[in-house]
């Protein structure tokens, strides 16, 4: 007889807590926002993924940077703890606004802006939007495995990461976590698992889902903001800003590299390409992100 298939898991580590922590009261809603480190620099305004999710999920890895810049993070509109009950839908213009909003009420500035994902490419409609809006300009971009660039690099990602999810080393995933038992000796640790298989297309060995803090996305949030982009394409207007940027994609991405290449070729920016990561660097190799990260901001002081 065949014993109990053997699923390994392990549940997240509590997150350690903000510094200071709060509701901005000049956004049209209240946006969650928590602050992290001390030191004197202006801070790091961190923007999270999604879009429609939350900021824990870039934690604990993403405060290796407390050591040297106070970082900020916020939950976006509609995510997170910045839920709304309002029903009008969320664009990506909402989005650029609260920006704004958030980095004045915050003292942010000079503007630093760290995206991830989704972020990343707030971090460019807000700098390619800020002064037709009257806000102020980012000092400076770090973009960490953007979301595409135009919507024909998202239908590549959209594709890849599609046939990650369903091909042979997820499946098989899937199935030990059936045979398992898991769902009824351990409903949370089940929880967990499932989580990781969800996301397990974004990494380069699926095995580092693990790693990953859980996160919700918030699906209303999430369909109309890309639906507010239409069939955008913002690598013609990226020539048009001048400020320093750094852009870190990883090789194993299912975002297609080819999309951070040609933002880099357009901006001029500096690109970092990691060879053993997929779309989470801050999990899958830390020291390479970081350092790289650590090099452009000491350069650009």
């Amino acid at each position: 007889m065949r014993g109990p298939v053997v699923v390994p898991w392990g549940m997240p580590a509590p997150l350690p807590l903000p510094d200071a922590s709060g509701f901005t009261t000049r956004t049209p809603f209240p946006l969650y926002w928590a602050r992290f480190g001390t030191a004197a620099p202006p801070p790091l305004l961190v923007l999270h993924g999604g879009p429609g999710a939350h900021h824990e999920y870039l934690l604990p890895q993403m405060l290796r940077m407390t050591a040297e810049h106070p970082m900020v993070f916020y939950d976006q509109r509609g995510g997170g703890r910045s839920r709304v009950d309002d029903p009008a839908p969320i664009g990506w213009r909402e989005q650029v606004s609260d920006l704004a909003v958030v980095a004045a009420e915050l003292a942010c500035e000079p503007l630093t802006l760290v995206g991830y994902s989704w972020g990343a490419l707030l971090a460019l409609l807000y700098a390619l939007e800020a002064r037709t809006i009257g806000a102020p300009p980012p000092r400076r971009l770090v973009l960490i495995d953007p979301a595409p660039v135009s919507r024909a690099f998202r239908a590549r990602f959209e594709a890849e990461f599609s046939r990650r999810q369903q091909g042979d080393a997820i499946r098989q995933l899937r199935e030990a976590l059936a045979a398992s038992g898991l769902r009824e000796r351990d409903p949370e640790g089940y929880k967990q698992r499932t989580f990781e298989l969800s996301v397990a297309g974004y990494f380069a060995d699926p095995a580092r889902a693990s790693d990953l803090t859980p996160f919700r996305v918030t699906g209303r949030v999430q369909q109309s903001i890309w639906e507010s982009l239409g069939e955008y394409d913002l690598l013609p207007q990226l020539s048009a800003l001048d400020l320093p940027t750094l852009i870190v994609h990883g090789w194993h991405d299912p975002i297609p590299v080819d999309s951070s290449i040609a933002a880099a070729r357009a901006m001029n920016a500096r690109l970092v390409v990691l060879e053993s990561s997929g779309h989470v660097p801050y999990v899958e190799q830390p020291d390479a992100l970081f350092a790289a990260i650590g090099q452009f901001l000491r350069e650009t002081e």
